[in-house]
C-alpha cells in the first residue's frame, strides 16, 4: 500500500542506511531508506506504541 507523506529517517542513521518511518491516520508506515519505492511495511498505532516501548525497554535484544 503505497501512501503519500512525510517520511522520516532515525537521527542516528549517520550514512542514510536506515529505516524511515511515517504516521497517517489510521496506521504508521515502515519502508528501507535505500529503497523508498520498494515495499512498505504498515502497523497499527497500538502495534506501534508496543514495538517503540520494547524497543527502547531493550526487550527486543536490539541496543539503542
Amino acid at each position: 500500500m503505497k501512501r503519500d507523506g512525510v517520511w522520516r529517517t532515525s537521527s542516528r542513521s549517520g550514512s542514510g542506511e536506515c529505516v524511515e518511518v511515517a504516521g497517517f491516520a489510521d496506521a504508521v508506515g515502515v519502508r528501507d531508506s535505500k529503497d523508498r519505492q520498494g515495499a512498505e511495511l504498515s502497523f497499527g498505532p497500538e502495534s506501534w506504541t508496543r514495538f517503540i516501548a520494547a524497543a527502547r525497554a531493550s526487550r527486543l535484544g536490539v541496543r539503542a
